[in-house]
């Protein structure tokens, strides 16, 4: 598929109040470990444990708030048409709100899978067709924790070369938007001093024909 913008930003767009909302919010609720899709709900085995952290080491909260999606979707809805993309969705999943602290990072991954939701209810049958991460940090709190992408269609763990890697810094303000399609492979790089707290959403609708 051949696009002609991978990503669109928009620069501090959410209010600083906001997103100390949000973070004061998900600081109050259950934390958990970060997964990938291959490994489920199931409770994971010491080497499981293992072997997800080399790909994924964070925390994260689900939350599945009205003020939040609120806020956000208007963004998805002008993104999705200035950038070109128009695609067809409408829902998206709870929003994952993630900490990366000291040594944290998430290697390269994109947020698509080959086949669709199989599980009955709202998702059945979709896919993921857009991402949102909403920066609720300031670059200047943290160091480390860049947001890259590779604009290529296939794993980057595939080839060395890195003439095709972009660092997304216009995500660095606080309140700072990047919204992108959820096939895009991307990463966030390992924190090396402070804490890095993010924002993502994924909107879903019928598989691309």
């Amino acid at each position: 598929m051949n696009i002609s913008n991978y990503y669109w930003h928009f620069p501090a767009a959410l209010t600083p109040k906001f997103c100390d909302d949000v973070i004061a919010y998900a600081n109050s609720q259950e934390e958990v470990m970060a997964r990938t899709g291959g490994y489920g709900d199931r409770k994971l085995k010491k080497e499981e444990i293992k072997d997800l952290k080399r790909k994924r080491n964070s925390d994260l909260v689900w939350l599945n708030d009205t003020w939040i999606y609120k806020e956000l979707h208007p963004y998805i809805h002008e993104a999705n048409k200035a950038a070109g993309w128009n695609y067809e969705w409408d829902r998206s999943e709870s929003c994952q709100f993630t900490k990366y602290k000291l040594n944290q990072y998430y290697d390269w991954h994109c947020d698509s899978w080959d086949k669709p939701y199989e599980k009955k209810g709202p998702q059945l049958g979709k896919i993921r067709k857009l991402s949102m991460t909403c920066q609720l940090t300031d670059g200047s709190e943290y160091e480390g924790g860049e947001l890259e992408f590779d604009f290529r269609n296939y794993d980057p763990h595939m080839r060395e070369e890195t003439k095709h890697l972009r660092q997304a810094k216009e995500i660095l303000p606080k309140g700072s938007i990047i919204v992108f399609p959820s096939f895009v492979w991307h990463r966030v790089k390992p924190v090396t001093k402070g804490t890095r707290y993010s924002l993502v959403m994924w909107n879903l609708g019928y598989p691309f024909k």
